[in-house]
């Protein structure tokens, strides 16, 4: 009869010999298909935003909006849910301007813009009911001072 000591033995052995030999063995099997053993793939939404970076551009900005309007439509008491929806349309423009290649070249017009959309979208956010269009059109006349201001400031400091 053998001892339990044994036994234990033999199983100990007998797996430090096969989880040495298995590595050895996967390591130099041929790989089937596509598979790749050192290389990562990107994912199918990486490899879009690679090959879209204005609608990346965009995406990221309306995720910047919809914490931007979030924000002003609970500190405004206006809903904070419309504020993320506002926002999310703001940051979307303001993506797309920031991708433009036109406005690339035109850079005070550019901050402008930006500065325009940013307005727009945090008058339309904070504001509701009678008066609303007066209001808004504060905001952005504000955003735009505010974008024309720092255009010229950065541009006189180059």
């Amino acid at each position: 009869m053998i001892q339990s000591g044994r036994i234990a033995y033999l199983l100990t052995t007998g797996t430090l010999i096969i989880n040495m030999t298995l590595p050895a063995f996967a390591a130099n099997t041929p790989l089937q298909g596509g598979a790749s053993r050192n290389s990562v793939q990107p994912s199918a939404t990486k490899k879009f935003f690679n090959a879209h970076p204005k609608v990346r551009s965009a995406t990221l900005g309306a995720g910047v909006g919809v914490a931007a309007g979030a924000v002003t439509g609970l500190v405004t008491g206006k809903g904070v849910g419309r504020g993320a929806l506002i926002g999310a349309g703001a940051g979307a423009g303001v993506g797309a301007i920031n991708s433009s290649d036109t406005l690339k070249r035109h850079p005070i017009v550019k901050t402008v813009a930006t500065g325009t959309v940013a307005g727009l979208g945090l008058g339309l956010a904070s504001s509701r009911g009678y008066g609303k269009t007066k209001k808004v059109g504060q905001m952005t006349a504000a955003g735009a001072a505010v974008g024309l201001g720092a255009a010229l400031l950065k541009d006189k400091l180059r």
